[in-house]
């Protein structure tokens, strides 16, 4: 798909082809953590049943993983939504991840690294959810002024077509997405973590603050 597509409108015009029809269609959502995942729960959940699928196996140390699941389930256990959101978590499995980053450790956050952890993360969700007979498969990281839209969504296409189970089309940050997920993220107090999750972003965050740290003295 071109670029320059704008998928906010695309989904706009998905959603608006649901309303018109009468259904509520299902949606397997992945999800890298609680406050991105606020924005799209509140978003989404008045036009499909959703299901939270949280498979970040990218996420180090462990204790940082478990703290974001925590995080996952109580914004859902607390967040009033027209359609009830289920929660699924994934297998948590950082072997895989450090298996796919081999050779590509020193490689820029944002790069192709990033890339393929994009695809990894979406694969496991486009595979159940075809096995589960969900309509829709997504993923809430394009909130992130981060993460790389056009990329997420040429990814989900390419699986949509290899799985055959529907993609939805989406750039979460539109409609000022992501300044709502901070504001979510502070009216239920979420835990907001500040590098994206694998080992190499928080080194990357690590050496930005310490670059800060010294630029002050």
């Amino acid at each position: 798909m071109d670029r320059k597509v704008n998928y906010q409108k695309e989904l706009d015009k998905t959603i608006d082809k649901i309303t018109r029809e009468g259904v509520i269609p299902t949606l397997f959502l992945h999800s890298c953590c609680a406050p991105c995942s606020s924005y799209v729960l509140k978003y989404l959940s008045d036009y499909f049943k959703i299901t939270i699928f949280y498979y970040n196996p990218n996420i180090s140390p462990e204790d940082e993983y478990r703290e974001r699941v925590r995080e996952q389930i109580r914004l859902i256990n607390e967040m009033p939504v027209k359609n009830k959101v289920e929660f699924m978590e994934g297998r948590y499995e950082p072997e895989v991840f450090y298996e796919m980053a081999k050779g590509m450790e020193d490689i820029p956050e944002g790069g192709e690294r990033c890339f393929k952890c994009y695809e990894l993360r979406l694969r496991e969700a486009a595979v159940i959810a075809k096995d589960r007979g969900f309509d829709y498969f997504t993923t809430t990281l394009s909130i992130s002024p981060l993460k790389n839209a056009a990329k997420l969504n040429e990814i989900g296409l390419k699986l949509e077509k290899e799985y055959n189970i529907k993609y939805l089309l989406s750039d979460f940050k539109k409609k000022e997405g992501y300044k709502q997920s901070v504001e979510l993220s502070k009216e239920y107090n979420l835990y907001r973590q500040n590098y994206c999750g694998c080992a190499f972003s928080k080194r990357e965050a690590l050496l930005r603050e310490e670059t800060v740290n010294n630029s002050k003295k």
